[in-house]
């Protein structure tokens, strides 16, 4: 049976914005969105049997999670409290919620396929996902869209690519206390698994070449 995973670099889960297309901040994050329920019924329709299928599913579902959390910690929420005020409340219920899709996701991370607990894990963190994303479509992301006009929401859109291929591909809990918009937190732990990984990767080809 396949083991516990490792995150990878380099997999986000999401759509290539197409050649000349440019995409703004909210059709940028339900991209995200589709995405990640196509990953969630690749893992829900895997079967029990399909060990590695669920494996993979499950590893994408967490890097992709990883990506686009710290973008919208990092670029979208901040620029939601500059525009509105007033969805400080929903903001921060936001993060919360964020913090538990964080930390069901190191637990699923840590997981064998074959562990009892490893389907139930999986399963609460995509109901809990889902129902993030259904809310914030219907409710956040109308109020940002008739705030923002179309050119902030296309630079938003900008940074919001950019803070996913800068972020770290391992969920992160958030500093307790820390206020929304955590950019240098996130580009450091962006670096720091980068690292890591770079590190892992030189000690796995050495003990190869000694082989």
């Amino acid at each position: 049976m396949p083991r516990g995973f490792i995150c990878r670099r380099g997999w986000y889960g999401r759509a290539e914005p197409i050649r000349g297309v440019v995409v703004d901040a909210i059709t940028s994050l339900k991209a995200d969105h589709r995405q990640l329920e196509r990953l969630f019924h690749t893992f829900e329709h895997a079967g029990p049997r399909a060990a590695k299928a669920r494996a993979d599913a499950a590893q994408r579902i967490v890097e992709s999670l990883a990506a686009h959390s710290a973008a919208e910690e990092q670029v979208f929420y901040p620029a939601v409290l500059e525009a509105l005020p007033d969805a400080r409340q929903y903001v921060l219920e936001s993060l919360e919620e964020h913090d538990v899709a964080a930390f069901l996701s190191i637990g699923l991370a840590g997981l064998d396929v074959d562990n009892e607990r490893f389907a139930a894990k999986a399963s609460v963190l995509i109901a809990n996902v889902r129902y993030h994303m259904r809310e914030e479509e219907a409710m956040l992301f109308p109020e940002v869209r008739a705030a923002l006009g179309r050119r902030d929401l296309v630079e938003l859109g900008a940074r919001l690519d950019q803070a996913r291929r800068e972020a770290s591909p391992r969920p992160h809990l958030q500093v307790p206390g820390a206020a929304p918009g955590g950019l240098i937190a996130g580009v450091v732990a962006g670096v720091v698994d980068r690292a890591r990984d770079a590190g892992r990767k030189a000690v796995d080809e050495a003990a190869h070449l000694a082989s």
